[in-house]
């Protein structure tokens, strides 16, 4: 059964992400994306360092977000032209919610920035989970504008990279299941062979 979020481990083996344009309203209220953030947080996370945060983009917000990526599309891409403003404008108000998660490594700690970066990864993962669980469904996406430096100085400063663009909301159709690979395929036991007995 797809979505099923009647136990734990169903709700583990069915979530999967929906494209953010085809997620719809009803979206998550500031109390429900509140928690899931909170839920989000609860990630791994060596050296207790927080190595990452979030920055909601709210409804009324999105109109101005449009314009600053259709502006730094224009500034940035080579031969940009009226449909790329208007692929940045869309990208913008896909979904009813939108969360930007930053990677904040310390740099010279102890912990690797390595680690401290699969931390924000950790915690993306997380954010979907809470989503589905809540019963709304997410999509994880980058794209160009998280390698900008003008999209992230948007939300942050040098030093901190967008992890991604988290859009949640309701599906419009049922999700479709996506090709997984096999256990053999991702398996090994350790000096035993590959795949065996997975």
């Amino acid at each position: 059964m797809f979505n099923d979020r009647s136990t734990p481990l169903s709700l583990l083996k069915t979530r999967r992400s929906g494209k953010p344009r085809e997620l719809v309203a009803p979206g998550p209220g500031r109390e429900q994306l509140l928690e899931m953030i909170g839920i989000a947080s609860r990630t791994p996370d060596h050296g207790k360092l927080f190595p990452w945060r979030f920055v909601i983009v709210p409804d009324e917000a999105r109109d101005g977000l449009a314009a600053e990526l259709g502006a730094i599309v224009m500034a940035e891409k080579e031969g940009a032209g009226p449909r790329d403003v208007e692929a940045a404008e869309q990208f913008a108000r896909q979904a009813p919610a939108l969360v930007v998660l930053l990677s904040t490594p310390t740099p010279g700690h102890k912990i690797p920035v390595w680690e401290q970066e699969l931390s924000a990864g950790a915690v993306a993962m997380n954010l979907l989970h809470a989503a589905h669980a809540m019963g709304f469904a997410g999509s994880w996406i980058t794209g160009w504008a998280a390698y900008s430096d003008a999209v992230r100085d948007l939300f942050g400063k040098a030093g901190e990279r967008i992890a991604g663009f988290v859009f949640i909301g309701t599906p419009e159709r049922a999700l479709e299941e996506r090709p997984r690979p096999l256990l053999s395929e991702i398996v090994q036991f350790w000096r035993t062979g590959y795949g065996q007995d997975a």
